[in-house]
C-alpha cells in the first residue's frame, strides 16, 4: 500500500486500538494472577522459558538469552526462583562447570495452573484480536 504523505486509513487505526486494547485487558488480567500466585511476571516467563528448552532444562547462558537478559540478572532470577522453590540447579553429565535450570513439582504445578488461566483469557479475547488483525491485514501495510 503505498500512501506516501497520505492519511492512513481510519480502519488502521481501529484495528491498532483493538490489538492494543485486547493486548492491554490480558496484561492486567495476567497481573493480577502472578500477584495473586505470588510471583511476577518474569518469573512466570522464565518459568515458561524453563518449560519449552530441551528436556525442560537450560543453561544458564540460554536463559539469559532467552530471557532477554545479562547473564548476571539471569543469575540473580534463577536465584530467586531457586530459594522459591520453583527451580533447582542441576550439574551437567557432560560438563561439571555448566549448570542446567529445571523446574520442580511445584515450579510445574504452578506453571500449569497459571497456563490454564492464562490460556483461558487469552482465547476469550481471541474474538477481538482476530477482527483487529482482519482490519489491519485487509488495509496491508502502508510504506514508511
Amino acid at each position: 500500500m503505498s500512501l506516501g504523505q497520505d492519511q492512513l486509513d481510519i480502519e488502521i487505526f481501529k484495528g491498532l486500538a483493538g490489538v492494543r486494547l485486547a493486548m492491554r485487558r490480558f496484561l492486567a488480567f495476567s497481573e493480577a494472577v502472578l500477584t495473586k500466585a505470588g510471583i511476577t511476571s518474569q518469573q512466570y516467563q522464565a518459568l515458561l522459558v524453563i518449560k519449552v528448552a530441551a528436556n525442560n532444562a537450560i543453561m544458564i547462558k540460554q536463559f539469559a538469552n532467552d530471557m532477554l537478559l545479562s547473564h548476571h540478572a539471569a543469575v540473580q532470577l534463577a536465584d530467586r526462583l531457586v530459594a522459591a522453590k520453583l527451580v533447582l540447579r542441576t550439574a551437567s553429565q557432560e560438563d561439571r562447570r555448566s549448570v542446567f535450570l529445571k523446574l520442580t513439582t511445584s515450579g510445574e504445578a504452578l506453571l500449569d495452573t497459571l497456563a490454564r488461566d492464562h490460556l483461558r483469557e487469552m482465547l476469550a479475547h481471541e474474538p477481538l484480536l482476530a477482527e483487529s488483525l482482519r482490519r489491519l491485514r485487509q488495509m496491508g501495510e502502508p510504506d514508511a
